[in-house]
């Protein structure tokens, strides 16, 4: 394939094989997948050292779980609420579904030509120009990791500060502090490692009980606000916009929210990094992704529609003491219920953390395993027997614990933090999908794969980029005009310090050492 090296390497983990979807016996599906699977880790000079624990369901299980549309929706909605109100809201998430749709059939073509947990910053070594593959696949593998790593410890952040929210609806002479919360939240990390490691082998039948709670827990929660909350005027809902951040223009502020959408929708790269865990990896993956993008971006716009409908007086909801307004508009609309049904909300939340560990640690895995990081050799590391990669969960684990800790100390630095994920993970997407993209222009030939653009590749990743550059722009804007030094957004700022950071590491020691999984790719024959 043109633009990947022609370098090759004398060692493949495995011999040719036939390439056939068919699986082997039992003993090696388990262990290796099917002959697809194998010729795949074959062609990208991979060892097969995880467990293919993962089948179509299972993983469509823990992608839908991960990216929890309507649960994170329900949970964020104040951005959209706050700049762009309910017409804002519901705008700027249609737009936003179309976007990050065209962003997915663009990583679900190059999942299937390359299913490994190194994502993006393999596809950007395989796809980019040569000149550029080395340094700009380098830096896209520290944009996933830190991306997926704030991702982690903000899932259990917001499940354990959802749980105090709880605390202060019923019992009302409780006095919330910042530290409650913020304990709380590093109890869920543990739990989160639990099953991450000891119930690790479990995970895929964990996660298909999870998904039953994710389609019921919604219907659980529907119908009551559909029945019992007072409802506004469907005039009022599509045409009431706010421009709470003062910008002085309607349109900047319903941009601004794209936010709360984003949240929502942003994670269709996770099935990606379980790739190697996951049987007929390269006609499977893609699939759950557009699944996943699909349903959920139905259920969260279903549920979105509920909220503006039932949320009666914004501002009211706004100032809720619980610091949820989703849990206000519950109470609203069944005193007696709303503890059930945001307790529904926080089981999905925290099991959404759960998946964020899973992923946020093979992503750390990967590119361990590419010498991406320092002490790679024992973040890559596997122990006999466990066949997860446990060093790097337990990374993931103390990373997680770290980010939550500055929380005691100040939410906002915390939350400036893990916004840099969001726009950590959005730079890896324009990455790769900008690689394929020149990749197109230049006409050079593409790996046969299962799922293919065809003709329409290109429109659909010029569109996706655009889209997506939009998008980083707007969530690097504050939340209103003129912002105090704590209310500034500070995380484009940390963006770049990051890749300053990461930029050092690789001219003093990563470029000696990390040449980017092209250079063990061969030829697909």
């Amino acid at each position: 394939m043109e633009g990947t090296s022609d370098t090759k390497t004398d060692v493949y983990h495995h011999p040719p094989v036939e390439v056939t979807d068919e699986p082997t016996d039992d003993d090696v599906v388990k262990k290796y997948g099917t002959r697809r699977d194998m010729h795949d880790m074959a062609r990208m000079g991979k060892v097969q050292s995880l467990r293919r624990n993962f089948g179509y369901y299972s993983i469509l299980g823990f992608s839908m779980i991960l990216m929890s549309s309507w649960e994170t929706q329900t949970a964020t909605a104040t951005f959209g609420l706050t700049n762009g109100g309910t017409a804002g809201a519901i705008y700027i998430y249609i737009v936003t579904f179309f976007g990050f749709g065209l962003a997915v059939l663009s990583m679900a073509e190059m999942a299937s030509m390359a299913p490994t947990a190194g994502g993006q910053y393999h596809w950007v070594s395989e796809f980019a120009a040569p000149s550029a593959q080395k340094l700009v696949s380098y830096l896209t593998g520290w944009l996933c990791v830190l991306g997926w790593q704030a991702g982690s410890a903000a899932g259990c952040y917001l499940a354990g500060t959802e749980i105090q929210g709880l605390i202060v609806l019923n019992h009302p002479n409780y006095v919330p502090q910042r530290w409650h919360g913020s304990l709380i939240a590093i109890a869920l990390v543990f739990f989160s490692l639990f099953i991450n490691t000891i119930l690790a082998r479990n995970l895929p039948s964990i996660e298909g009980i999870i998904l039953v709670l994710h389609v019921f827990g919604f219907i659980a929660i529907l119908v009551p606000l559909w029945v019992l909350a007072p409802h506004s005027s469907a005039h009022e809902v599509f045409t009431a916009f706010n421009d709470g951040g003062n910008w002085g223009s309607t349109g900047l502020a319903v941009l601004i929210g794209i936010l709360s959408p984003q949240l929502s929708l942003i994670g269709p790269d996770a099935a990606t990094h379980m790739s190697e865990e996951v049987r007929n990896a390269s006609k499977t993956i893609p699939r759950i992704m557009l699944a996943t993008m699909l349903v959920n971006g139905a259920l969260g716009f279903t549920m979105l529609i509920t909220l503006c409908f039932s949320i009666g007086n914004l501002q009211d909801v706004l100032e809720t003491p619980t610091g949820y307004p989703f849990i206000q508009v519950f109470y609203t609309a069944t005193p007696q219920g709303a503890t059930t049904m945001a307790s529904i909300l926080v089981i999905l939340s925290q099991f959404c953390a759960v998946t964020n560990m899973a992923t946020a640690s093979r992503q750390l895995f990967s590119f361990a395993r590419d010498q991406g990081v320092p002490f790679h050799s024992f973040f890559e590391k596997v122990p006999p027997g466990w066949e997860i990669p446990l060093n790097a969960i337990l990374a993931t684990t103390v990373f997680s614990i770290v980010l939550i800790s500055i929380s005691f100390g100040s939410t906002i630095a915390f939350n400036q933090l893990t916004a840099l994920g969001t726009v950590a993970l959005l730079s890896s997407y324009m990455l790769s999908i900008g690689s394929m993209a020149l990749l197109r222009i230049k006409g050079r030939p593409l790996l046969k794969c299962h799922f293919s653009l065809g003709r329409y590749g290109l429109m659909i990743n010029i569109l996706a980029l655009l889209f997506l550059v939009l998008s980083f722009v707007m969530i690097c804007f504050p939340p209103a005009k003129d912002p105090t030094l704590q209310s500034m957004n500070w995380s484009i700022v940390i963006f770049v310090g990051v890749l300053v950071l990461s930029g050092t590491y690789y001219v003093v020691r990563a470029r000696h050492k990390y040449v980017g999984p092209v250079k063990l790719v061969r030829k697909d024959e």
